[in-house]
């Protein structure tokens, strides 16, 4: 049986047999493999790789994540320097400083979370209580979106990001998001409060579509990632409960959520890519035009930079060992944005957790937990939970 948090097999046999192997998307077409940790890092930084995904030959699994960048591209899908004329005008809002301010108020997030989750019970989904609501408010607050439209961009995001939409609910979602973000940004510049929105709003250099497409990669990217990671890496400590101490030291605690990151890579089919010169990768020649997906997940498990050091393989989670350098953000210009904010949403997340419900543990059996593996974040659909 798969380990569910392993990369696909597909993927691992593709690892083990060359760090660059020709794959074939869905629809027949050709691309690249690339997946050892020093090749996936040329290619996210090396320019003769593009991000762009209005390229002819940009390589996406299914038709409706065309429609998606196609029409209406986010920032980390565009090159220099367009990419960076709009990523810079949010960076300030993710920096370490910013984001360390903030942690008094992550945490009072998470404490009235978990209060609302063991009020009056001692059995709930993890992931409909806790996993998802926190990092949500948390984006929402930053953004400047009201937290009662929640269900709405959540089940417009899910949209966006699951592998079987097609092209018409794709659109329709995307549409919708736009509309709804473009909207809120109008209302802003009339009345501006204290959000990333308002100051978006505020530029004249910016068109309400380029506001709305980087409202919705912030949002989409703000939630639903930092939600699946806190599920994923819940059922992963429950199944060592030798290694959940390491949370409770504030000195342990920042080097265990980076195991669990590179451990646990949630964008399991790769980053994208497009050659726009032809490149000789670990001696093989990918031509200009043929599609690449960097892949994170087999990179991160790379035995040449994890399990080089004496410890455990770089298969198996050790929370003691040094994963700073692991890519589950990405890697080059283009890498995670946000980074800093999951950093600190997880590790106030995860210590508060385990130190309030000492005796938690899986309320159903574990073989009966449901991954979601049809969408671009992998994660858990439900995680019931007791304590």
């Amino acid at each position: 049986m798969r380990c569910p948090f392993s990369p696909p097999p597909a993927y691992t046999e593709a690892a083990r047999t060359s760090s660059v192997t020709r794959a074939e998307l869905p629809d027949g077409s050709p691309c690249w493999l690339v997946t050892g940790y020093p090749e996936v890092r040329t290619v996210l930084s090396d320019r003769r790789f593009s991000a762009d995904a209005r390229h002819p030959a940009f390589p996406l699994f299914t038709p409706g994540r065309r429609e998606l960048f196609a029409r209406n591209p986010s920032f980390i899908r565009l090159d220099d320097p367009e990419h960076a004329r709009l990523r810079r005008m949010v960076t300030g809002d993710f920096l370490v400083k910013r984001v360390e301010a903030m942690r008094p108020g992550i945490q009072q997030i998470v404490d009235d979370a978990l209060d609302r989750m063991t009020d009056g019970t001692t059995e709930a989904d993890l992931v409909a209580a806790f996993a998802l609501p926190v990092p949500s408010l948390v984006i929402c607050l930053l953004l400047g979106v009201p937290y009662e439209d929640r269900e709405m961009f959540q089940r417009l995001s899910r949209t966006l990001l699951n592998n079987t939409s097609g092209v018409d609910e794709v659109a329709k979602a995307q549409q919708e998001l736009q509309d709804y973000l473009g909207g809120l940004a109008a209302h802003k510049k009339e009345h501006p409060a204290e959000d990333i929105l308002s100051r978006l709003a505020a530029r004249d250099d910016l068109t309400l579509q380029e506001i709305a497409s980087t409202g919705i990669l912030l949002l989409i990217a703000g939630h639903e990632t930092t939600a699946n990671m806190i599920g994923l890496s819940t059922v992963l400590l429950l199944d060592r409960p030798d290694q959940v101490a390491k949370l409770a030291d504030p000195a342990a605690l920042p080097g265990a959520v980076e195991e669990l990151l590179r451990h646990t890579t949630i964008v399991q089919t790769g980053l994208p890519r497009v050659a726009v010169e032809d490149v000789e990768l670990e001696g093989t020649l990918i031509r200009a035009g043929e599609g690449v997906f960097a892949m994170l997940s087999t990179a991160n498990r790379d035995e040449r930079m994890f399990g080089a050091d004496g410890r455990l393989p770089a298969d198996e989670v050790d929370l003691d060992r040094d994963a700073r350098r692991h890519l589950a953000f990405g890697f080059g210009v283009h890498q995670c944005l946000g980074q800093p904010l999951a950093r600190a949403e997880l590790q106030i997340a995860l210590a508060t957790l385990f130190r309030r419900l000492p005796g938690l543990r899986l309320a159903a059996p574990r073989s009966e937990l449901v991954f979601r593996d049809d969408t671009v974040v992998y994660g858990l659909k439900s995680l019931p939970v007791t304590w």
